[in-house]
Formats: structure tokens, C-alpha cells, sequence
């Protein structure tokens, strides 16, 4: 997905409240989107947020909106001690996002909800990247 794009679905998770290529179910070959997505998350939040960002894997997994593989999710402490999440992981298709059901919507806004702008940052800022697997195809 363009960034534009993924910030538009972004923007629409906000509307409702705040928010390799593979082949798969659903996905032509080549269609597949890879992201990489960065939550600032609001002080004392991070463990409500780290079981939504698991509840929210579920639901993608459920939706068949996502590969299972890869599915990164890193933290990190940033200046000043707040925590930040990190996650990549791949949508079947660049369509994905922008055709969530509500089901997913309501993760986002939620997400939204949990994370806070900080130093010229939204609260959560993603777009789509291009994994290299060493060794790979």
C-alpha cells in the first residue's frame, strides 16, 4: 500500500474514534502489501496495548486479512522513557486495509485511543515496506 494510502486507512480507523510478496487466500501473486507500523503509545497504557495489538492479530488472522509469517512485534523505550511499539507483518492485499470489516475498525480506533502524538509524530505512523529475506527469493 502506498503510504498515502495506509494513512488514509489510518485516517479512517481516526474518523471512527481517534487510529516478501507472497501469494495467499484472496491475493494474486504480487498484490501482497508489507508494513511496518509504529505506535506511540500514552504512559501507563503499554500493557493494555500490547493485549490489543494481540487481540488485534487475532482478528486479522480470523478476517484472513494477514499472513501468520512473517508477524514482528518489537517495543522500544524512546527519549524521555515513553514506550513505542513497533509491529511488521504482511496484508494478502493491498485492498485489506481499506475493505476492513468493522470488526477491525473498532481495533484501530481503540489503538487510536491508547496512543498519543509526541515530537512532530502521530500517534500511530506506518506505510508500506519491502522485506529482504537473506538467502531468499
Amino acid at each position: 500500500m502506498k503510504p498515502k494510502h495506509f494513512l488514509s486507512a489510518l485516517a479512517l480507523a481516526g474518523l471512527t474514534a481517534c487510529s516478501t510478496t507472497t501469494s495467499g487466500p484472496g491475493a494474486a501473486k504480487g498484490d501482497t502489501e508489507s508494513v511496518m507500523i509504529t505506535y506511540h503509545v500514552r504512559a501507563g497504557q503499554e500493557v493494555n496495548f500490547r493485549g490489543l495489538l494481540t487481540r488485534a492479530w487475532s482478528t486479522y488472522r480470523t478476517e484472513r486479512l494477514v499472513f501468520p509469517q512473517p508477524h514482528i512485534l518489537l517495543q522500544n523505550r524512546e527519549p524521555g522513557g515513553k514506550i513505542q511499539f513497533v509491529e511488521i507483518f504482511t496484508w494478502v492485499s493491498h485492498d485489506a486495509p481499506q475493505n476492513a470489516p468493522d470488526s477491525v475498525k473498532r481495533i484501530w480506533s481503540q489503538e487510536q485511543s491508547l496512543c498519543e502524538a509526541r515530537d512532530g509524530h502521530n500517534g500511530l505512523e506506518g506505510g508500506e515496506v519491502y522485506l529482504i529475506i537473506p538467502g531468499g527469493r
